[in-house]
């Protein structure tokens, strides 16, 4: 069965442990301790970020348990006042959940907001389809206008926590949003923790991200023996071979967000025939 963590937000009450956090750090509130949540967390922690966890229970026995696996710089408390501690806020909130939470952690005005969640559900023949009309990212804007609305594509966490289990490349990771800096920001971080982060334009295509997320599930709800693992490779067959006036540029053609890549650039345009000429 495959879980989809949730960001949690910590509260003002520090659990464990009682040492300050490095204030050279920057602060990520991870909203939701489950499957996503406990491996995303001790990942960002180790590669150098103060993890703040956020849950409706911080003084639990697992939330204790995934500070002492996260390490020194991570501490837990409410999701509203992790929320507020935090400029980076990851919610991994199932649906539906994330309804609710999504507009209860105060104003998240200038912060950025990076959504991981897919709201699925199954239709009539079993199969899965969209629980909202538009995508879980948008609503997530909708609701906090003034915040930097990120969505990342994420594998399940098994390959969060074994990112080489699909080679050095890593596990592909889609990223939408319509803020260039705030795209990086969460690029960077996919990257420090093993995945291989892809540029998906701006936040409306977070549609098609769970749509691909949808038809990844299939064969899961088919029962099928196997399951599918998105990856892009890296290709220079078009820019070898496209005609400039096919299409019009991108609105944000002069000002593309600048993304670290696992794979190295190739020039293998004297292998290609252009089909158009």
């Amino acid at each position: 069965m495959i879980r989809f963590g949730l960001v949690i937000l910590l509260s003002a009450v520090i659990i464990f442990p009682t040492t300050s956090l490095a204030e050279d750090r920057e602060k990520i509130a991870v909203i939701g301790t489950g499957d996503m949540g406990n491996s995303l967390g001790p990942k960002l922690a180790a590669s150098g970020y103060s993890v703040i966890y956020g849950s409706r229970d911080p003084s639990k026995a697992s939330v204790r348990e995934l500070l002492k696996k996260t390490g020194p710089h991570s501490t837990a408390t409410t999701q509203r006042e992790a929320a507020q501690a935090a400029n980076i806020v990851l919610l991994a909130v199932p649906w539906p959940p994330m309804e609710q939470v999504a507009q209860s952690l105060g104003s998240l005005d200038g912060k950025i907001i990076v959504d991981v969640s897919f709201p699925i559900r199954q239709a009539e023949d079993g199969y899965p389809e969209s629980g909202v009309a538009t995508s879980s990212a948008e609503l997530i804007q909708g609701w906090n206008p003034e915040a930097k609305v990120v969505k990342w594509s994420l594998p399940t966490a098994y390959y969060i926590d074994n990112p080489s289990e699909l080679g050095a490349q890593g596990p592909t990771n889609l990223i939408a949003a319509d803020d260039r800096r705030a795209k990086e920001v969460v690029a960077k971080m996919s990257y420090e923790i093993g995945q291989n982060p892809i540029d998906a334009g701006p936040l409306r295509m977070s549609r098609e991200i769970e749509g691909l997320i949808r038809l990844f599930m299939v064969p899961i709800y088919q029962r099928r023996d196997f399951s599918w693992e998105v990856m892009l490779r890296r290709t220079d067959f078009w820019p070898c071979v496209w005609q400039d006036d096919w299409s019009e540029p991108v609105s944000d053609n002069d000002n593309l967000a600048d993304f670290p890549t696992r794979e190295p650039p190739r020039d293998r345009c004297n292998e290609y025939e252009n089909p158009w000429q």
